[in-house]
């Protein structure tokens, strides 16, 4: 197997250094740029002390965010954790260098810059872009992955709860109106950062909503509903956080469209995701899923319940926020676009 020399972007947050932690794992990876404006000069062993001498750091320093130096390292192929905004700045002179990129900020997950400037403040940075990112979601989206030379990763919370509804979305067995989410997240899906609200003692034996009611997911978590299901969809997101460090639960309530749609919703997930490598079923009597069984992996357990007292369905997911909602996801799309098997270095 051939090897492919990356860069990570910003790899001192904590889905950069889950980035780096699985890419000087991934046996066709050579991370040959690191770069924090933060850590600029310092030694990833310094950095990450989890990583002294392991194969691949020797000699790997973290350098400035510069594209000339990024390009100049020989790198086929960057990783951006950035910032959104910032994540933008840095794409267009990659890509106009001939690099390909996987951003795992929001910069180019949406395809109306109205509505980015509606979620996140300001215009888009870079719109022209916008119409050539693919929105990488390997489950749905590996054709147009392999081929893309700008990837928009998704977020942890759409991870969570698109992989339970666009089959079903699609299929019409599930009513578009009324859908609600809730959504569980662990305190590191903020970022690391400097903030009261997300110290020990304030997260600790506490849970508490945030972000209500526009979330700023919201917006591709809607836009990839609407276009699962043909039509304009809006949902009640109710975003949660947790005491925990990793991990994302989510359960979604719906109504099914038809009569039938216990035996439907079973076969729908088999034919989608029977293959999938990084999808678990675990059907509509098994366990539920728990962060505890998917931290520090790439999988994403999905269960389902009817009620028939509510005529409701109500799916379930877990998943871990920094792997298969953020660096996971996007070595999964890496291992697509390089042609490498989808699972390495993530099994």
């Amino acid at each position: 197997m051939s090897t492919t020399k990356v860069a990570v972007v910003g790899a001192s947050g904590y889905s950069g250094e889950e980035l780096v932690r699985l890419l000087l794992a991934h046996p066709s990876a050579e991370i040959v740029c690191i770069t924090s404006r933060q850590s600029a000069g310092r030694s990833v062993g310094e950095v990450f002390p989890r990583f002294r001498g392991l194969p691949g750091t020797s000699g790997l320093q973290f350098e400035l965010p510069n594209p000339a130096n990024i390009a100049g390292s020989g790198a086929t192929l960057a990783f951006l954790a950035l910032p959104h905004g910032a994540a933008a700045e840095i794409a267009v002179p990659l890509i106009e260098a001939g690099i390909r990129v996987i951003d795992l900020s929001a910069d180019f997950r949406l395809r109306d810059p109205a509505v980015y400037a509606e979620f996140y403040g300001h215009p888009h940075p870079a719109p022209n872009l916008l119409t050539e990112a693919v929105y990488g979601l390997p489950e749905r989206r590996s054709n147009e992955i392999r081929n893309a030379r700008l990837v928009a990763s998704p977020g942890c919370y759409p991870t969570s709860i698109l992989l339970p509804l666009c089959p079903l979305l699609e299929r019409g067995i599930l009513d578009p109106a009324g859908i609600v989410i809730s959504s569980m997240s662990g305190v590191s899906g903020a970022g690391r950062k400097a903030d009261v609200s997300l110290l020990f003692a304030e997260c600790n034996e506490s849970v508490r909503a945030y972000g209500l009611p526009k979330h700023r997911h919201l917006s591709e978590i809607e836009q990839e509903l609407s276009s699962a299901a043909g039509g304009n969809v809006r949902v009640t997101f109710n975003p949660h956080l947790v005491p925990i460090t990793r991990g994302i639960q989510s359960t979604i309530t719906a109504r099914p469209s038809e009569r039938g749609a216990e035996r439907r919703i079973a076969e729908a997930y088999a034919a989608v995701y029977g293959k999938a490598p990084f999808v678990r079923l675990l059907g509509g009597d098994g366990p539920f899923p728990d962060t505890r069984h998917v931290a520090l992996t790439n999988f994403i357990d999905i269960a389902w319940r009817f009620d028939d007292r509510t005529g409701t369905v109500i799916l379930l997911s877990a998943e871990d926020n920094l792997t298969k909602g953020a660096a996971g996801q996007a070595i999964q799309s890496f291992n697509l676009m390089c042609g490498f098997p989808e699972i390495a270095g993530l099994l």
